[in-house]
């Protein structure tokens, strides 16, 4: 019984986890696919496909919609994230996406320079950013 209900918590807090949307600055002309982002937000790629630099940015940790991003973005768990970046940046091969603290800094930034990628959750105000791809 207890692990039935471990089972429904899980599924339920699963299908609460909202949509996500890719934002850049409206000036941004790049198209962007989910392969695109996994490869960003993995320090695999540091560019647009144009050849400007992309500056990503995440969430902290402790924001759902981060968590919902690694999973939806980059088909892992958060901790597989961290420990992903872990290991990449104790080898000295990589640096992990510089973090924001909340989705109105996100917008902010990612408002005020062409380079930035960033991401929200879809019920937020995208307003004076454009919204790239929607995960869900």
């Amino acid at each position: 019984m207890k692990t039935l209900l471990a089972l429904l918590l899980v599924t339920f807090s699963i299908s609460l986890q909202a949509n996500v949307v890719i934002i850049s600055h409206p000036d941004n002309t790049n198209q962007l696919t989910k392969d695109d982002i996994q490869r960003i937000y993995t320090g695999k790629s540091s560019s647009f496909a144009n050849g400007d630099s992309v500056i990503p940015l995440n969430l902290s940790d402790a924001d759902a919609t981060r968590a919902s991003f690694d999973e939806k973005a980059l088909g892992r768990s958060s901790s597989q994230v961290k420990a992903y970046w872990s290991k990449l940046v104790f080898t000295g091969k990589g640096t992990p996406p510089k973090e924001v603290s909340s989705e109105q800094e996100m917008l902010k930034l990612v408002s005020s320079n062409p380079n930035i990628l960033g991401y929200v959750s879809s019920g937020t105000d995208t307003t004076g950013v454009k919204v790239l791809l929607t995960l869900d």
